[in-house]
């Protein structure tokens, strides 16, 4: 399993994301059993938000990791835009940590641009790094030109990451924003990897491509999905689920090695857009 490093430290390969995750109190034993099978299969990095359930995820997150060594685990979680400025990063840390039972953590990003400047959020992300409070910070739902204006801000080259909606059905990032990320080692982490719900996910688990290259492998459509992703430079999927089998088996996906042929076969029945398209969100 090849680890994938962010501000220092391992954070992947596959990570696990919680959105959704804490909303029914019915299944938190069974969504506290999947976080932590995933933790004892190497998906250390756990990532949340203060919009996640309104915040119930991350307490979700926090239950779950108790009992583990906190310097093993890479916690990520999202400020509000309108929380992150002067007046609101301070409340909306304290209650992400309080929620979580912690008292770091590794990443915090921009959950999506608002009207708050970025030079405001980057003083106040780095201010965090000073108060211990956080160990780096990144941006979530930027597009290329939202990059290139942060970046070359006072500390905007201390941005981590861009978590952004990334799967082999919507490559649009493919064209312009992966090379760019890539180009200064900023790693992507992919959310919703495997799709949303419905025909498009649908489409891609029953497509014939996919299968022959799971059965190949001896593995699932959802594997090859992931491994899809892990086949690209410094891309950390964060696929969520509430299953802690489902949470085996995204695991595994780090043990695939995908051939030329096959991102040959991928690339044919899913191509990569030859054109900007506008950056897909959720």
């Amino acid at each position: 399993m090849e680890f994938i490093t962010v501000s220092g430290r391992k954070a992947g390969p596959v990570g696990l994301g919680t959105w959704h995750l804490g909303e029914d109190r019915a299944r938190e034993s069974a969504e506290i059993a999947a976080i932590r099978t995933g933790i004892e299969n190497g998906m250390t990095l756990i990532d949340s938000a203060e919009m996640y359930a309104n915040g119930l995820s991350e307490e979700l997150a926090g239950k779950a990791v108790k009992g583990y060594d906190r310097e093993g685990l890479y916690i990520v979680s999202k400020v509000y835009p309108h929380n992150a400025g002067r007046r609101g990063i301070d409340r909306s840390i304290d209650n992400s940590l309080k929620r979580l039972r912690m008292d770091y953590l590794d990443l915090y990003l921009l959950h999506w641009r608002g009207y708050i400047p970025f030079s405001e959020t980057i003083e106040c992300m780095e201010k965090l790094i000073e108060q211990g409070k956080i160990r780096s910070w990144g941006v979530s739902n930027m597009d290329l030109d939202d990059m290139e204006e942060l970046l070359v801000l006072p500390g905007g080259d201390h941005c981590m990451t861009d978590q952004v909606l990334y799967h082999l059905g919507n490559r649009g990032i493919e064209y312009e924003l992966l090379p760019y990320l890539q180009s200064r080692s900023i790693p992507v982490m992919a959310y919703c990897p495997l799709a949303q719900a419905g025909k498009l996910r649908d489409g891609l688990f029953a497509n014939a491509s996919v299968k022959e290259i799971a059965a190949a492998h001896n593995a699932t459509p959802a594997q090859i999905l992931l491994a899809f992703l892990l086949h690209q430079q410094g891309v950390i999927p964060i696929p969520r689920t509430g299953s802690a089998a489902h949470v085996v088996e995204n695991a595994g996906a780090a043990n695939i090695r995908l051939t030329a042929d096959e991102t040959a076969l991928l690339d044919r029945a899913f191509p990569a857009p030859q054109h900007k398209v506008p950056l897909d969100v959720q």
